[in-house]
């Protein structure tokens, strides 16, 4: 294998994995690292979605008592059979919607400056659903993912749709989504990290699938680099967010996401940096 092919793919793991999780878009960063690694074909945008495989399984790992619960549970057990209707609701907005309009948000949001323009109006959005929260201290309705209704699942589901926007940020989507629905922040998180395993697991699928012809046996081994990258940042990352939730809000990531959408777009608008289409 390339030495430096390999390394773009252990970069590109590595931006996955310590992104996917935090509400500042795993998919823009993506874009934007790949445009700077001359990572930009077809198939390189296959593998970009194929290693949030390893971000998934991370996510799962963690969570692995409480999958391990729900699997055994669900032939029998109400509180298992709830939290899997939940999930399955929850996840049918956004899949609904990424099948129809897929192609055409592809064709023309899967660049440079739509997606940092996306970076600046999520953080907007971050800063005022944060503010608002802050108001109603105390005020929201559950504490945990099992309080939840299929009311609120579907609220959560429809706040992910918004995710199709590249440097949206699907979690960022389905945390301050939940919080504005009357979800705690914790609660609001770990319902996102739940929902990202069929949701991420669906994409990952649907993509190589569609896109097989452009693989093969051969890519195997960089698949699994980037693969294996994206899963150990993604534990990490999750080790450190469900710490960091405790006594912290999101404000910092939404700064995070205003300098660096006005640094791509400053960069791209005088041609200091040249971002790949």
């Amino acid at each position: 294998m390339d030495i430096i092919l390999a390394l773009k793919a252990i970069i590109m793991g590595l931006v996955e994995g310590f992104t996917e999780f935090l509400p500042i878009s795993s998919t823009g960063h993506l874009i934007l690292a790949g445009s700077l690694l001359d990572f930009t074909s077809e198939k390189a945008k296959v593998f970009e979605i194929a290693i949030q495989a390893g971000a998934i399984l991370a996510v799962m790992w963690e969570y692995r008592a409480r999958i391990g619960a729900v699997v055994q549970g669900a032939a029998s057990q109400p509180r298992q059979q709830k939290f899997i209707l939940n999930l399955l609701v929850a996840f049918l907005p956004a899949a609904v919607l990424g099948f129809l309009f897929s192609k055409a948000i592809k064709a023309h949001l899967f660049t440079p400056v739509p997606v940092a323009t996306a970076f600046i109006v999520g953080a907007l959005v971050i800063l005022w659903a944060e503010k608002r929260h802050k108001m109603l201290a105390g005020s929201h309705r559950i504490e945990n993912v099992d309080d939840m209704s299929v009311v609120d699942a579907f609220k959560v589901g429809c706040a992910q749709c918004f995710a199709l926007i590249p440097g949206t940020s699907r979690s960022g989507a389905t945390i301050i989504g939940g919080m504005l629905f009357g979800l705690s922040r914790k609660a609001a998180t770990e319902f996102s990290f739940f929902l990202a395993i069929p949701t991420l697991l669906a994409a990952t699928a649907y993509s190589v699938i569609k896109e097989r012809h452009l693989l093969s046996l051969a890519d195997l081994p960089l698949f699994g680099i980037g693969g294996l990258a994206a899963f150990v940042s993604a534990f990490l990352c999750v080790r450190w967010l469900l710490r960091y939730i405790s006594t912290h809000d999101f404000t910092i990531f939404a700064w995070y996401r205003i300098v660096f959408g006005v640094l791509v777009l400053v960069t791209a608008h005088f041609g200091w940096v040249t971002w790949a289409e």
